[in-house]
């Protein structure tokens, strides 16, 4: 979440500061700010709201300086007001911040006992006064930042610009990321590669407890224990993707209509299709024949796909699949079995409470893979084995491509486990890899009844509340569905297991209430109609998404039928994902919600 430029050029930066900023808006904010150094003093502009209102604040009171920070907020400690938007400035530093300082409350009352003036709400300005203040103790700019981290508690990024240092910028990461950037004569800092493409594809990560000291010829890299420490430097390939929209109204339409071919690319990269098997481009960290259970841990989209997985896994592995929100797991202390193997999944690789349940695991003596989007990830960088989903970037909030994309790799991993451990023959194995071959061509037919979607989304958008059904592997994606259409809609949404309607959820059901089923002819389709049934029973408004013969087969009046191509029903979530994709989105965009950066949403949560 938030996003941090910070560029040591030879002309005036803070345009290109905003640019940058710009490359970053997928990550979530509500306000936005950039300080330079304009003859050795701080100088700032900072604005509420999106970042054309700190361009325009720029274009009436431009910045001239060479040097410079930038930032968008998503507020976490105060409102997102002007006052409350970064950079903070005090004692001749300025800082822009990623993250959260966990004990900024203690830290403020020891600042406020000293005698120091609070003018912002944030958690953030903590950090200013710290640095200003051994700074009049006489210490270097590079001295009152490594003296200063160790106070901080919690997962953050952050930038210095000082007062008077017309060739320096400080850096540090605990647990949120950042990159500095090589150019001629000039040099980067920013929360991700893509950030810093326009200028540069050469790129060093910080590790966890690093911090670096730029001028425009060097970089020197500390780590927690303020030793110079060698980072290697990786190149990036970022800048190669066309971050726009495209002929697409909005991102996540573009990234909605991209899922054929990248879903294709991932499938490609994990199956030998003239052979007809799945061929990992890793080998598994661990024995599969001496596992006795996996567990996969995750967050919001991504832990619906590793609850797909967990269906897949065990049907296709015959192995029993503990799944966790991360959230949850990290605090359980959960007892596991050294060797076992831990999934973790997340698109950013950076997300907090995932990482944090990686490592848990691993201090616990668990083999980790993780099925990421971010190759260079903190998760990918710290993981065993890496499974990447190869979606390219997704810019919209709401997850669409790097969701499919995730659901591609772990299938091909289920079939891998089940293989290896016997449960798989071969001939099942090679039906299994030509179903998720004919992935692709299923999802671009369910794109073409888009117009239709459109048409039941302009209506479900007078409704308030929505209730989505899935049985089985549907059943998370009746969670996603619902998660997708609250995300970007606003508009109340629950998923439930079919079967498990009667048990409370039943209640809910009249005339006004549109009841959205999930319906492949798969193994449960017979009672899952008998749950159509009962939804039409009480005067429901039923939706239903399947083929021809799941609406045949439900014999009842449906409002609206989405129909879905024939398809074997092992992989169906991967094309099913379209349409409750489409319809989330066709619905925002009937009620003129900010489809790609919903409110309170951030793209990348680096904290908990």
């Amino acid at each position: 979440m938030c996003g941090i430029v910070g560029i040591l050029g030879q002309g005036p930066v803070a345009g290109q500061i905003v640019d940058s900023l710009k490359r970053l808006e997928y990550r979530g904010y509500d306000s936005a700010g950039v300080a330079t150094l304009e003859g050795g003093l701080l100088t700032r502009r900072r604005a509420q709201g999106k970042l054309k209102n700190l361009a325009a604040r720029l274009a009436e009171e431009p910045l001239a300086g060479s040097i410079g920070i930038g930032h968008t907020r998503w507020a976490t400690h105060g409102k997102p007001t002007e006052v409350n938007a970064h950079p903070h400035a005090s004692d001749g530093v300025a800082v822009v911040h990623n993250g959260i300082i966990e004990n900024f409350r203690e830290l403020r009352a020891e600042l406020i006992a000293r005698g120091v003036a609070f003018t912002t709400e944030t958690d953030t300005e903590v950090v200013a006064h710290l640095v200003g203040e051994q700074l009049q103790y006489g210490k270097t700019p590079k001295e009152a930042v490594a003296a200063m981290l160790p106070r901080l508690r919690g997962a953050f990024a952050l930038a210095f610009l000082f007062e008077g240092e017309e060739d320096l910028l400080i850096g540090a990461r605990q647990g949120a990321p950042l990159a500095v950037g090589y150019g001629e004569g000039e040099m980067y800092l920013g929360s991700d590669a893509l950030a810093l493409a326009p200028f540069t594809n050469l790129i060093t990560y910080l590790e966890d407890g690093d911090w670096v000291a730029l001028t425009r010829e060097s970089a020197e890299f500390y780590d927690a224990q303020n030793r110079l420490a060698n980072r290697a430097r990786v190149r990036t390939e970022a800048s190669a993707f066309l971050v726009d929209r495209g002929n697409h109204r909005h991102f996540m339409s573009k990234e909605i209509h991209e899922q054929p071919e990248v879903v294709g690319r991932t499938i490609a990269h994990y199956l030998d299709m003239s052979a007809g098997r799945v061929s990992l481009p890793f080998e598994l960290p661990v024995d599969p024949a001496a596992l006795d259970r996996v567990t996969i841990v995750a967050c919001g989209t991504a832990y619906l796909a590793g609850l797909c997985a967990k269906y897949w896994i065990e049907r296709f592995a015959r192995l029993p699949v503990e799944i966790d929100v991360a959230s949850e797991f990290r605090y359980r202390e959960t007892p596991m079995r050294p060797n076992g193997l831990t999934i973790v999944i997340s698109q950013s690789g950076e997300t907090a409470d995932t990482l944090a349940s990686m490592r848990y695991a691993k201090g616990e003596g668990q083999k980790t893979l993780a099925v990421v989007n971010v190759t260079t990830s903190t998760i990918a960088r710290e993981c065993d084995v890496v499974a990447p989903t190869l979606a390219g970037p997704e810019i919209g909030v709401a997850s669409t491509k790097a969701f499919t994309c995730q659901l591609a790799a772990l299938a091909a991993v289920a079939i891998a486990l089940g293989r290896a451990r016997g449960a798989l023959t071969a001939e099942v194995e090679a039906r299994l890899v030509s179903e998720l071959i004919a992935i692709p061509g299923l999802m671009a037919e369910a794109i073409k009844g888009e117009a239709a979607v459109a048409q039941i989304a302009h209506q479900l958008s007078r409704s308030s509340d929505v209730l989505y059904l899935g049985r089985g592997v549907s059943y998370p994606m009746a969670l996603e569905g619902a998660l997708k259409l609250k995300e970007i809609s606003y508009i109340h949404a629950e998923g439930y297991p079919a079967g498990e309607l009667k048990h409370g959820p039943i209640a809910l059901i009249d005339e006004k209430m549109p009841v959205i089923v999930l319906s492949p002819s798969d193994q449960w389709l017979e009672k899952t109609v008998s749950n159509v049934q009962e939804v039409a029973a009480r005067g429901g408004r039923i939706i239903l998404i399947g083929d021809a013969r799941a609406a045949a087969e439900a014999d009842v009046h449906l409002e609206k039928f989405i129909q879905m191509p024939d398809m074997a029903a092992d992989f169906a979530p991967l094309v099913y994902a379209v349409p409750i994709q489409m319809l989330a989105y066709h619905t925002a965009v009937a009620m003129g919600k900010d489809v790609d950066q919903p409110r309170n949403l951030a793209k990348s949560v680096t904290v908990e």
